[in-house]
């Protein structure tokens, strides 16, 4: 199995109601060099725009963007490429992120390579410290990609901080 770190851009809070926009991904290993990113054109008209501007993206620039099978194809074929057995998701809140992968997953190729759960960087902290109170310290100590809402810098500085944590103990496997 191996660690993949996503990270998730939407113009809204929910799929389906609302799209994707562009995510990131990147194999957890010491040269964070295999990475994927995901443009997908809006599946719906309604979109916030509050929301899509966290990302830079314009509604024009989002409304160029591939097809969203395409890229879910694309996506699923990187992963075949770049992980061991079943690939775990892992991300900062996979409350978010999962939902939107597990749907458009669902939605355009009837499967998620990831299947049903995920896992998230600031509980995985929290064990090692035995302290739940310590949620985002970890965003402080670990990360040096910048955090910019480009979700391929995102994912790189997530797959940091674990990196960061395997070195003080932490124990997982990696490609």
């Amino acid at each position: 199995m191996s660690y993949i770190v996503v990270d998730v851009e939407s113009d809204g809070p929910i799929p389906y109601k609302y799209s994707m926009v562009c995510f990131g991904a990147v194999v957890v290993e010491p040269s964070l060099s295999k990475t994927f990113y995901g443009r997908i054109k809006p599946i719906s008209t309604e979109w916030i725009p509050e929301a899509l501007a966290v990302s830079g993206i314009t509604r024009e620039e989002h409304e160029t963007f591939d097809e969203p099978g395409i890229v879910m194809e694309a996506f699923s074929r990187w992963l075949s490429e770049n992980s061991r057995g079943r690939p775990i998701f892992i991300s900062d809140n996979p409350a978010f992120d999962w939902q939107w992968i597990n749907w458009y997953f669902h939605t355009y190729l009837e499967k998620n390579p990831f299947g049903f759960s995920a896992r998230r960087i600031g509980d995985l902290y929290c064990g090692m410290k035995m302290d739940a109170g310590l949620n985002n310290e970890w965003k402080k100590l670990f990360r040096k990609t910048k955090h910019d809402h480009n979700p391929v810098n995102d994912a790189i500085g997530n797959a940091e901080a674990l990196l960061a944590m395997k070195e003080m103990g932490l124990k997982f496997p990696s490609t």
